[in-house]
């Protein structure tokens, strides 16, 4: 007996649960794909841009650049863009004291962290619950087949494997194809998560960095 014919033969609510398995699990792969690509990319980007700025170059010529060709997939050129354009404006007002400055460009920068933190965590919680709730519904889909499986042994003289084996090996399908769909999710989510926060955590080292060279330039034009 072939699995297509078990899946064709199961009850409608086993087959409903299988449809919402299978569509979880190709959805979740999309989102695989996509994570994958969009982190590769930050990645990528966050090199490139620590290359140009850790370079020597004067920073309102690297300001100049990446605001006349933007990389929206870099996360520190947002960062950078953001903390540089805030100490020009603040660095333009007369009698500002310079802690203030060094305050709003942080929290400029800060701001710019949050929003590069939503986009590589962006369908991260989609995985995560595909991840942790597949199974269960896989184990409602297969309880409610052999529930079947067992009232319909009432309707036979005589109870064999051979009567009681297709109903349940239908239901257990459903079990399967809710591994099928968590597996993936839960590892792909653990490898995003620890991937994303490596980004994070150089997108705050960097910020720091960039924070001492301001506070440095701000407080020798005041001496």
């Amino acid at each position: 007996m072939s699995m297509w014919h078990l899946i064709s033969s199961a009850s409608l609510l086993v087959q409903l649960v299988m449809l919402v398995l299978v569509a979880a699990s190709v959805v979740s792969w999309v989102m695989i794909f996509q994570r994958s690509t969009t982190i590769r990319s930050a990645k990528a980007a966050l090199e490139n841009f620590e290359d140009r700025f850790w370079s020597g170059i004067d920073l309102s010529k690297l300001y100049r650049q990446v605001t006349g060709s933007p990389d929206n997939d870099s996360g520190l050129e947002q960062i950078f863009r953001a903390g540089f354009k805030e100490f020009s404006r603040m660095r333009q007002q007369a009698g500002v004291d310079p802690e203030a400055v060094m305050e709003a460009v942080q929290r400029s920068m800060r701001v710019a962290i949050s929003r590069e933190e939503e986009k590589l965590e962006q369908h991260l919680s989609f995985l995560a619950t595909v991840g942790s709730t597949s199974p269960y519904v896989g184990l409602f889909g297969t309880v409610w087949g052999i529930m079947n499986s067992f009232r319909g042994l009432a309707t036979v003289q005589q109870a064999t494997l051979a009567t009681v084996a297709p109903g349940i090996a239908e239901a257990l399908i459903a079990t399967a194809m809710g591994l099928f769909a968590a597996i993936p999710a839960v590892i792909a989510y653990n490898r995003f998560s620890a991937r994303s926060e490596t980004l994070i955590s150089r997108y705050y080292t960097f910020a720091d960095e960039f924070s001492s060279i301001l506070h440095r330039r701000v407080h020798s034009r005041d001496e």
